[in-house]
């Protein structure tokens, strides 16, 4: 969440910053309210609480001087400054509760840097790599839901059968390509990041760190019986794996990187297109995350683009990079890069990685912080993650890119030492 503090130093600052969202500022205004509120409380509760101290020596003083009567009455008075002290507190808290709710629906401030737009219309393209529009043939205008379905790689209709639509299971060699890009994703980033095998379910605040909840509780699978919500990234635990601790600053930047499943119920899907892999609920990704200081921030969220798009450029696909407008951030993102491939059957661009810098945003609510090396008190660290390697789309990417006019399909040079065979 944004820091509060910052609100109330500089609230024209932050209006004007939110204001590039193109969001309500409605709830920023009832923050400021609320917060001059909460602190006239506190001193009003401060004050009575030191007239109650003040009072009860008064008593303590009346008695020894044999004045009961008036220590009786000062012992009365002394309790009813204490009840409406109690009060001013309760007050207090109940307007504290108010003040922490509104911030966790308040998105972070969107970077100077981050390009002014509306919508994803306005992301500017950055560059674009690898593409030629009339470099592929009819074969590869094939979409991969037609064709890897023929083949036997790609089952939508069992997969519905057990789970539902929006649902796919990958069979034979289509799964086989699959295991092999997650095992490229590990390997190629293992040099500096720690690989680690989270839980997929999580308690509810571990969804609440990363701004999934509550603005987007309907899009997560919620177990309710066990109050658990299984993870739509594993961006979720791992950027609360050190919640609670005092990290050092020399041991920042920390890189971590796990290959999990991700659950993601798509409720805003209506009107999407969700043939094949383009949109499903369960699928499975490489991702990669990084504490930093926000003086490391910066060339950490250079890092995580460069790799993310290295990866796609090693399996020898088209690809760009969008600068993220204010208006298509993520509530928790202060600056974002997508990675999109082209998958020329579907004849789409995929986001298949968004490289993203939350700043203390996320850090705030998983109470994420470190001890810089002056020894001087605690500071909050800054979170930064993207998809190393995200299977569904950039699968179906492969396998359009590289089919062949006999059908078959090449496995890119990288995978087959995973896969052992050069051609699905």
């Amino acid at each position: 969440m944004i820091d509060l503090r910052l609100v109330r130093a500089d609230y024209d600052a932050v209006r004007a910053a939110l204001a590039r969202r193109g969001i309500d500022l409605s709830e920023l205004e009832q923050v400021a309210g609320l917060d001059e509120r909460h602190r006239n409380l506190t001193t009003e509760r401060d004050a009575l609480r030191h007239e109650v101290k003040e009072i009860s020596q008064q008593v303590g003083k009346l008695k020894r001087d044999g004045r009961d009567q008036e220590a009786e009455g000062a012992a009365a008075q002394s309790r009813e400054r204490g009840e409406r002290a109690k009060a001013m507190a309760a007050e207090a808290d109940a307007v504290a509760a108010e003040i922490h709710e509104l911030l966790l629906h308040i998105p972070n401030l969107p970077s100077p840097d981050a390009p002014d737009g509306a919508d994803e219309t306005d992301n500017p393209v950055l560059r674009v790599e690898n593409f030629d529009p009339d470099s592929y043939g009819e074969h590869q205008r094939v979409p991969h839901w037609e064709f890897a379905v023929e083949a036997g790689w790609l089952d939508m209709e069992r997969a519905a059968k057990l789970s539902g639509s929006m649902f796919a299971m990958l069979r034979g060699a289509g799964a086989s390509l699959a295991r092999a890009m997650v095992q490229f994703g590990l390997n190629r980033n293992a040099d500096l990041y720690e690989e680690i095998r989270p839980p997929t379910l999580v308690h509810s605040q571990v969804m609440v760190s990363t701004g999934q909840l509550p603005k987007f509780a309907d899009d997560a699978y919620f177990l309710e019986r066990d109050d658990l919500w299984a993870i739509p990234t594993a961006e979720v635990p791992l950027t609360s794996l050190a919640s609670g601790e005092i990290l050092d600053e020399a041991d920042l930047p920390m890189r971590m990187m796990a290959h999990t499943s991700c659950y993601r119920r798509e409720a805003g899907a209506a009107g999407r297109d969700t043939r094949g892999l383009l949109r499903v609920h369960e699928f499975d990704k490489v991702e990669i995350l990084a504490y930093a200081t926000p003086e490391q921030a910066p060339a950490i969220h250079e890092e995580i683009l460069e790799r993310a798009s290295a990866a796609i450029a090693e399996l020898g696909l088209a690809y760009r990079i969008v600068d993220i407008s204010t208006g298509d951030l993520g509530q928790s993102h202060h600056r974002s890069w997508d990675v999109e491939v082209y998958a020329p059957g579907a004849d789409q661009w995929l986001e298949v990685s968004s490289c993203s810098w939350y700043t203390d945003y996320q850090a705030r609510r998983a109470n994420l912080r470190y001890r810089p090396t002056d020894g001087k008190g605690t500071r909050i660290l800054h979170t930064l993650n993207g998809s190393a390697l995200a299977v569904p789309r950039v699968w179906a990417a492969i396998v359009e890119t590289y089919r062949q006019p006999d059908g078959s399909v090449v496995v890119p040079e990288v995978l087959r030492p995973y896969l052992g065979r050069d051609t699905l």
